[in-house]
């Protein structure tokens, strides 16, 4: 979209108190991730922050510990359907407005040669749910219900969303300022 932006890393602890369901862990993951680098800023700068998790028969999966728990994670997923979860939170100053979305993603039947054929060309352990649907983790994908970009990891759509609530202004205004500069 022509924007210009900042990736700044937000060393927060991902450690979570309680119960919580997936939808409401990932806006508070985004939520510190955001605060976090927010309260570095100038008052007057849009901070971004995001956090996706994948859930699979009442389990929350993140990021895979190793290469054996990946490719027990992507055995799992073979020939289901599973849920994409993401939390974003925009913070300006004080202010801040989060939401998540979640996208149901099915798997057609994978085998174990695949699944190693993938994790020998692929880094998984940088994904919620050990796959990137951007790669070739997307030949596993044989049906998206929801929003794709939220499977990436950022949905472009519900960022725009509130950008327009919280902020008056969307994502098209940004990038039409970028090309007048």
């Amino acid at each position: 979209m022509g924007l210009e932006f900042e990736v700044c890393g937000a060393n927060v602890d991902e450690t979570v108190e309680g119960d919580l369901s997936p939808s409401e862990l990932v806006q508070m993951l985004a939520a510190r991730k955001a605060r976090a680098v927010a309260d570095t800023l100038d008052d007057d700068a849009i901070v971004l922050g995001a956090d996706t998790v994948v859930s699979f028969g009442g389990e929350v999966f993140g990021k895979p510990r190793d290469m054996a728990h990946a490719r027990e994670m992507l055995l799992t997923f073979s020939d289901t359907t599973h849920e994409v979860y993401t939390g974003v939170c925009l913070c300006q100053g004080k202010r801040s407005l989060s939401a998540a979305v979640c996208t149901k993603v099915t798997f057609a039947p994978v085998s174990e040669r695949e699944i190693d054929t993938y994790l020998a060309c692929f880094n998984p352990l940088d994904k919620a749910g050990a796959y990137g649907i951007q790669d070739a983790g997307g030949l596993f994908v044989s049906r998206i219900d929801g929003d794709f970009y939220n499977v990436i990891g950022l949905p472009l759509s519900m960022v725009n969303r509130l950008l327009k609530t919280a902020f008056s202004c969307d994502l098209f205004a940004f990038a039409k300022r970028e090309e007048r500069k």
